[in-house]
């Protein structure tokens, strides 16, 4: 007998293919040499074995057709215009580009929604202006019904708004922030005073079975019609700076922004409800506190105390806002040794933000020797038509021929305090010499 290997395989001429002397056997050599043995009624080696061996070259041919499934599916697929970079971290980063702090690709502040709007692109392209607007809401989105003189419910997230390090905290970020779907503005302001007696409005109790049971109260309402009150102003600005995003991005951020900002704090705090919106200190029914005549209570001891009344109304307070001279009193204040009461990091420049558990809002907006502490969450809400729009035209005054534009920011707001009770105004008692 021949110990001439079979052939594999037939070349195209006829002649025969022989597998190469020492090479491993392919899959498909493997394959046919087993189905030609399980196919051999005179087989008399181990059938279990052969079982397995054909059970293991079966998957391995599976395997196989897989990965060529799947090769042939990734060469075949195409990458979509505009392909997503690999590495995010490599995102441009020159003003107007950045994502948010989430990732997400909206604009984060009113000048790089101003900037990255299509309005200046086409501004930049065309050399015409005329005149155009950019929104850009930092409030909640979406409507508020207010039908009836009462409005709906605003869910109220509890806590407090951490403080960003670049920025101040406003007093504008005390409150709940709810967005109104029209200019008018009704809201119920509850005007119960203190009962007589216990104290509190809250008549619950444990009721025997059949018994009568008790009427809280009494309560009493005012519904507050008003209106949403415009915040504005302008700044000029070139031509050739309108051009230059990091200039643009200093002006709405710098100036303009920033402007309404403080005025909006201002409004909170001391509007006076009719031709300004409705401010806080200004709303009847509020709580006060001030040491009696003849104390010497620190300013540190008097927001205790104070803290303590508007516990006793139950409106358990949450944060304060003072003049930063009243602040700077409580941070330097010291005892008889010579230390100071409240911890300050010198190296930092200030004590934390905190006392007696309450957030501190330092402002000019305050007058020095007043404060308004509160639970501001739970007491106001500010209600805002639009977040801050900003506008850019050259049709002013003779602004067309001097190449100059206007860069203009508005907002509409006002504030509906609807549980005066929730605020305490503290006077501090005069300085003793």
């Amino acid at each position: 007998m021949s110990n001439r290997a079979k052939p594999i395989g037939r070349r195209r001429d006829g002649r025969p293919i022989y597998p190469i002397k020492g090479a491993a056997p392919t899959l498909t050599e493997q394959r046919d040499e087993i189905v030609r043995l399980l196919q051999d009624d005179s087989y008399e080696g181990d059938l279990d074995e052969l079982m397995k061996r054909a059970d293991d070259i079966a998957a391995k041919i599976e395997q196989a057709t897989q990965r060529d499934s799947r090769l042939r599916a990734l060469r075949a697929a195409a990458l979509p215009a505009g392909d997503p970079d690999p590495q995010p971290q490599h995102r441009r980063t020159e003003p107007g580009q950045q994502p948010d702090d989430q990732g997400r690709e909206h604009p984060v502040s009113a000048a790089e929604a101003f900037i990255r709007s299509k309005a200046l692109e086409h501004f930049r392209t065309n050399g015409k202006i005329g005149k155009f607007s950019v929104e850009y809401r930092d409030a909640p989105t979406g409507t508020v019904t207010t039908t009836n003189g009462v409005p709906t419910v605003p869910q109220r997230q509890p806590g407090q708004i951490p403080q960003n390090p670049d920025f101040p905290l406003l007093i504008a970020n005390l409150l709940d922030r709810q967005t109104s779907s029209g200019n008018t503005l009704e809201y119920v302001r509850d005007t119960s005073g203190p009962v007589a007696g216990s104290g509190t409005w809250n008549k619950s109790a444990v009721v025997a079975e059949g018994a009568m049971k008790p009427q809280s109260g009494p309560f009493s309402w005012d519904t507050i019609t008003t209106s949403l009150k415009t915040v504005a102003h302008w700044v000029p600005i070139t031509r050739q700076a309108a051009d230059d995003d990091g200039q643009m991005t200093g002006y709405i951020n710098g100036r303009l922004q920033y402007g309404l900002e403080y005025k909006l704090d201002r409004e909170i705090l001391t509007g006076n409800g009719t031709t300004q919106m409705q401010g806080i200190l200004t709303t009847p029914g509020i709580g006060a506190y001030q040491p009696p005549v003849g104390s010497t209570d620190v300013k540190l001891i008097t927001l205790r105390k104070a803290k303590t009344q508007g516990e006793l109304a139950l409106y358990p307070p949450d944060a304060v806002v003072l003049n930063p001279l009243d602040w700077q009193d409580i941070e330097l204040d010291t005892d008889l040794n010579g230390q100071f009461r409240v911890i300050t990091n010198v190296t930092e420049g200030q004590a934390a933000l905190r006392i007696w558990g309450l957030t501190v809002v330092t402002s000019v907006a305050m007058a020095q020797g007043t404060a308004l502490l509160g639970g501001y969450r739970t007491g106001a809400t500010l209600w805002e038509r639009q977040g801050i729009t900003i506008l850019m035209t050259d049709s002013h005054a003779d602004f067309f021929l001097a190449n100059t534009l206007v860069i203009l920011a508005e907002r509409r707001a006002n504030v509906a305090v609807h549980t005066p009770r929730a605020f305490v105004k503290v006077t501090f008692a005069a300085a003793t010499t």
